[in-house]
């Protein structure tokens, strides 16, 4: 790899490996022009939303169409020992689909097909490349909707691999429970099927969850069974500003603590209001604010609506507005998902380094506060997001990426995010995945004896290290 840069030096130093011209050969013949080796789209496939910025791009990107063409790809690349690394539409913070050893691209945004739906059992399957709102799109008829939501409009494979969750996960869950089953392609080409739809198994080993936060390492997802909910009969949202992080954070575990079956509530600091006031053209109060949503019945949705009004006015809550039409509340949610871009908006060619700790519920004030007075005495501008409902919430560090200063500022701040988050029973990424950012917290958090254990897993099913090598650990 070329020298370490202020962005680069975070990237494990490993060796690019060659890529033959035969097996580019063997792709274009096979592949036609779904097989490209064009700059301008090998770069657009070697980069994300990650700090990353000068990792050399993959040296081909094949299109694919169907299992078949991942599996054939997987084949003429293991002959070569060439590394393999899934693409679906870019949106990952931790480098996952990153070339760090070279190797070819497979993109598989034009696997999109919604396979089958099953209404009455509640379950659909769809192609890898499907992203959660074409899902919806598609099933919205039957009365059934996908609730994950990781903020980006994601692919359901790319959110299978990281284990994604987001917004909806304190009341749905995430990707590890929504997941049934799963057709997956392996280091040696072959394509296996785990789980199936039904909603439960003792059949053997569970090779689903297995796969579900693999990160790619251990196969390609190529179609995945989901479950689906019923649309819920009435949907509010409200929004509801405090004097400080803390009162948020208190009315937040009140909540929890007492039940209330809150589909979302997402915290956002002054700094993110601001922004997102500026991005969207908004006026909402720039203070701490909690954004929450409810779903069940009328009769259910103006309880929990009440009671949860009545925990934020102890706790000195205020600026309590409701938002109960479609058109509004897509207007606060689209807000809340853009709260990334309005951040690197708000600071020109910065880059955001995005933390991802997610710590008990109980524990979520002792984490969250010293980590503001930490990143607030630092300089370095930010802003603060979180699914706390579920104990899970982002900084976003706005650096320079040019200045070798604010990179080892906001390294240090997240190092000490981290530490402070695992003595507290926590983890270093609630939803993120490890990617590259993370390999070290991972050994800490798991220990050396359960890293080995995944090592040793990803030696006996991908024994040549062509599985979007050099991510979650090294071989």
């Amino acid at each position: 790899m070329n020298a370490p840069t202020a962005v680069q030096h975070l990237i494990p130093e490993v060796n690019q490996r060659e890529v033959p011209p035969a097996l580019i050969a063997e792709l274009k013949a096979h592949f036609g022009e779904r097989c490209s080796t064009a700059l301008v789209v090998r770069e657009q496939h070697g980069r994300d939303e990650s700090a990353y910025t000068t990792v050399p791009p993959p040296a081909a990107v094949v299109f694919a169409e169907c299992t078949d063409d991942v599996a054939q790809t997987v084949r003429m690349a293991a002959a070569h020992r060439v590394p393999i690394i899934p693409f679906g539409v870019g949106t990952s913070l931790e480098g996952h689909l990153l070339a760090v050893q070279g190797g070819i691209s497979i993109d598989m945004g034009r696997m999109n097909k919604v396979l089958s739906i099953n209404a009455e059992d509640l379950t659909v399957t769809v192609q890898a490349g499907v992203t959660r709102k074409q899902l919806n799109e598609e099933v919205k008829s039957t009365g059934l909707f996908f609730p994950i939501d990781p903020g980006a409009d994601a692919t359901i494979g790319g959110m299978s691999a990281t284990r994604a969750s987001g917004t909806n996960a304190v009341r749905y869950g995430t990707m590890r429970e929504n997941v049934l089953g799963l057709e997956v392609v392996t280091a040696s080409g072959e394509v296996i099927r785990t789980g199936t739809r039904a909603r439960k198994s003792s059949a053997g080993y569970d090779l689903t969850r297995l796969m579900v936060g693999s990160e790619g390492t251990l196969g390609v997802i190529t179609e995945i069974t989901v479950k689906l909910y019923p649309l819920p009969e009435a949907v509010s949202a409200a929004t509801c500003s405090f004097p400080s992080i803390e009162a948020a954070v208190r009315t937040t575990i009140q909540i929890i603590q007492m039940g209330i079956p809150i589909a979302r509530v997402e915290l956002i600091d002054a700094n993110a209001v601001r922004m997102v006031n500026a991005h969207s053209k908004l006026s909402l109060p720039e203070q701490p604010m909690l954004l929450m949503e409810f779903h069940g019945s009328p009769a259910s949705v103006k309880e929990q609506a009440e009671t949860v009004q009545e925990i934020a006015t102890e706790h000195e809550g205020h600026a309590f507005e409701w938002a109960t039409t479609p058109e509004e509340r897509t207007r606060l949610w689209t807000a809340r998902h853009n709260t990334y871009f309005a951040g690197i908006q708000s600071r020109p060619s910065c880059r955001a380094i995005s933390t991802d700790t997610c710590v008990p519920i109980s524990r979520l004030a002792d984490c969250l506060l010293d980590s503001v007075a930490e990143v607030d005495a630092s300089g370095i501008p930010y802003f603060l997001v979180g699914h706390v409902g579920d104990g899970n919430f982002h900084f976003g560090y706005l650096i320079d990426p040019n200045s070798d200063h604010e990179r080892a500022t906001a390294e240090d701040l997240n190092n000490q995010l981290v530490a402070r988050a695992l003595a507290l029973e926590g983890t270093c990424t609630g939803e993120h995945g490890i990617g590259l950012h993370k390999m070290d917290f991972l050994v800490t958090e798991a220990g050396v004896g359960a890293v080995a254990m995944m090592r040793t897993i990803k030696h006996a099913l991908d024994p040549h290290n062509i599985m979007n090598p050099g991510k979650v650990f090294l071989y």
